[in-house]
């Protein structure tokens, strides 16, 4: 009698543990046939366009490269005389119709249609489907539509989908082996091994169903099965969307359905053995808040699996994101704290970047409080962000409580080892599992720094880099360091992204611009407010930043155009930067004499820097040798920021151009950003689609004069108050 009440409860408890476990195994099944919807839509929108690209590439293939694919084998006099001049032409035709062709028989007609083919398939590996947003159309809309529901679903949703698969697989295998306990009869007739099997399979899903209450699973694949099954967005909206977050936009199209033939250039032509070391390292994004580009998560790999690396991506390509997504690796395998050194003109944008793309708990070590947030940061742990010209006032490292990861930006600030900067990454580095630097400057073209960072990241690979390294070309040197660097260019990884790439560069004003900046404030001068922050150029932080830009485009042989409405800050700028400088283009300068300076720009050897107003340089001329372009400060009217942005953004433009938009923390800027922004957007989107709004861009420029006066009026008060 006891051994069947307690082979009663087993099958009780057993059935009620079976029916929780196919209520989380039907929600994960969910999520992913909605997922799956998702996915098939985007691909059904982006067939069409790639379908286009392809025939439009195959059309422009002579009929005669076939013989490259047959070495030469094959006769082609009979199908070019019929009219088949072109690769697309053989590989559209049917075989019986080319076997109809006079002199061309059975296996020749087969022996075009296979080299046709493979042609034709090497080309699907290499399109790139481009969304242009100024010139939408059905088929491209349908896909940024399909796109958005994935792009909204958030970085949470690749989080669900991995958990729903893993939940799916083991449930697949669990339920069926536990159903034997569900019954004493079952039980009894299964048999002493099937009987065993379940009572232990059992446990093992008490156990999964445990873990999954415990870390939410449900509520984690309830949310995303939600947010896929929203109600489409209007077209408008999504294009809007779009224009926002295009990265994002592209991250989704590259995982659903582009080709694989970025995996070579993303992964910075490295040595197989490396490759596979990086590829086989696991990326954890519980952390993380964004999604990542392949090429980037190869990055956050690298700097994992090899410990102490340089990353040296050209510019543009979100280095501070591979940055990012490694530290929020390391939180999660249990590490927590962490160092960031970089410039101080870029640090309130680290700031920023890891509070809105992580979890990750930022601290700014830097001012008048930095002690007491360096001695916060060592009780409470987080990321930790200083400056190169701070480091050396913060105590050393102790012995085993070094941060678990070293990020060092812009690290050719500390190319010189006798500098005391230089002395202080060193002492930190060497303290440090992980270290990380970032630099845009192609390294092959300065091997000797190069050496010097190197000594620092991997001492026992200094010896082996050698003068002759970089003059035999930039694929011979990266083999040579091929351990501690990784570097890709825009023309290698980018080629599923927009051609526009958009920065904003936020800098906390200095001393002498806070000075400048609060009696303009005081004197109720708006113009003077918007340009304080060059009133010093000697100490102005967001001419600091600018020189770090130009520098490093200068650095990768790129052009830099810089606008500003004001011809005293294009002075300004005009003293500050070394390199060729051209202009500045003002309402002052003839018309015929602003295009021979932008005709000297264009054809200056080398990198180069144009200077021009805002509303001179942002009308009737082709700017299109600029791949950088900076903006001084936001603009009052948001069209003469669009008509600027686009004298460089053109078609002619061979490459991505970078705009680079420099702010002020707790300024005119945050003020003017944040009451244009909600109120042009959605207006600006349809208006700049307009003729109107191309014939007479004041028509559509959401601004008035009350802009002015009322952020003149909150800065008085704020600055009278002390309020944040």
């Amino acid at each position: 009698m006891g051994e069947g009440v307690g082979e009663a409860v087993v099958g009780r408890r057993a059935r009620e543990l079976c029916a929780r476990g196919v209520r989380l195994r039907d929600t994960a099944r969910a999520l992913l046939d909605d997922h799956d919807r998702a996915l098939d839509a985007v691909r059904s929108a982006l067939a069409p366009l790639r379908d286009e690209l392809v025939a439009a590439e195959l059309e422009s293939i002579p009929v005669a490269r076939l013989k490259d694919v047959t070495e030469g084998r094959l006769r082609l006099a009979a199908l070019e005389a019929a009219g088949l001049t072109t690769v697309r032409a053989v590989h559209r035709a049917e075989r019986f119709a080319l076997r109809q062709i006079p002199g061309v028989g059975a296996q020749t007609a087969d022996q075009a249609l296979a080299a046709a083919g493979q042609i034709a398939r090497a080309v699907e590996e290499t399109v790139s489907v481009r969304v242009d947003v100024d010139h939408p159309e059905p088929r491209t809309t349908a896909l940024v539509v399909a796109l958005h529901r994935l792009v909204e679903a958030g970085p949470e949703l690749r989080r669900a989908v991995d958990t729903a698969r893993r939940v799916e697989h083991a449930l697949g295998e669990l339920l069926p082996t536990v159903r034997p306990a569900t019954g004493r009869l079952r039980l009894a007739l299964a048999g002493p091994r099937r009987r065993a099997a379940a009572l232990e399979a059992g446990g093992e899903l008490r156990a999964l169903i445990a873990d999954a209450d415990t870390r939410g699973v449900g509520l984690l694949l309830a949310q995303a099965t939600t947010d896929l099954l929203r109600d489409p967005v209007s077209e408008i909206e999504a294009w809007v969307d779009f224009e926002l977050r295009s990265a994002e936009y592209y991250s989704q199209l590259v995982e659903t359905g582009a080709p694989p033939g970025e995996e070579q250039a993303a992964d910075g032509f490295l040595p197989s053995d490396v490759v596979e070391r990086v590829r086989a390292q696991p990326l954890d994004d519980t952390h993380r808040r964004v999604s990542l580009r392949g090429y980037q998560s190869f990055g956050a790999r690298f700097a994992l699996a090899q410990r102490r690396v340089v990353l040296g991506d050209e510019m543009g390509l979100g280095k501070t994101v591979q940055a990012i997504a490694a530290l929020a690796h390391l939180a999660a395998q249990g590490h927590s704290h962490f160092l960031v050194v970089c410039p101080a003109g870029v640090l309130i944008n680290w700031t920023r970047e890891i509070r809105s793309r992580s979890t990750l708990r930022a601290l700014p070590v830097h001012g008048p409080e930095r002690q007491d947030a360096h001695a916060e940061w060592r009780e409470r742990g987080g990321v930790a962000l200083t400056t190169f010209d701070v480091l050396h006032t913060l105590p050393a490292p102790e012995e085993g409580a070094a941060p678990a990861m070293l990020v060092v930006d812009e690290a050719h600030y500390v190319k010189n080892p006798e500098t005391r900067r230089a002395r202080s990454v060193a002492e930190w580095a060497a303290a440090c599992e992980h270290v990380l630097f970032l630099t845009g400057t192609p390294m092959e073209n300065r091997v000797g720094e190069f050496r010097s960072l190197v000594r620092m990241v991997r001492p026992e690979l200094a010896p082996e880099i050698r003068d002759s390294d970089g003059a035999a070309g930039p694929q011979v040197f990266r083999r040579t360091v091929a351990p501690a660097y990784l570097r890709r260019n825009q023309r290698d990884v980018l080629t599923e992204l927009p051609a526009l790439l958009q920065v904003d560069e936020w800098a906390e004003l200095s001393p002498a611009d806070l000075d400048a900046y609060r009696a303009a404030v005081a004197a109720g001068n708006f113009m003077a407010m918007r340009r304080a922050a060059y009133a010093d150029p000697e100490h102005s932080a967001k001419l600091g930043r600018l020189r770090e830009l130009v520098e490093e485009a200068g650095g990768n042989g790129l052009k830099t155009v810089v606008f500003s409405y004001f011809r005293d800050v294009l002075g300004a700028v005009e003293q500050a930067l070394p390199q060729p400088v051209f202009g500045p283009l003002s309402g002052g300068v003839p018309v015929a004499r602003r295009q021979r300076l932008v005709d000297d720009f264009t054809h200056a050897e080398g990198p180069a820097v144009l200077l021009a107003q805002i509303e001179a340089g942002g009308v009737g001329l082709n700017l299109q040798a600029a791949s950088v372009v900076v903006l001084c400060e936001p603009q009052v009217k948001p069209t003469l920021e669009h008509q600027a942005v686009a004298r460089a953004h053109r078609m002619g433009q061979v490459r991505p151009v970078q705009v680079h938009r420099l702010l002020a923390t707790d300024s005119v800027d945050a003020r003017l950003l944040r009451i244009l922004e909600n109120k042009t957007r959605l207006f600006d989107a349809y208006a700049r689609r307009s003729d109107t709004a191309d014939a007479t861009p004041d028509a559509v420029d959401v601004s008035d004069a009350g802009i002015a006066r009322r952020i003149v009026e909150e800065e008085q008060l704020r600055l009278a108050t002390g309020a944040a």
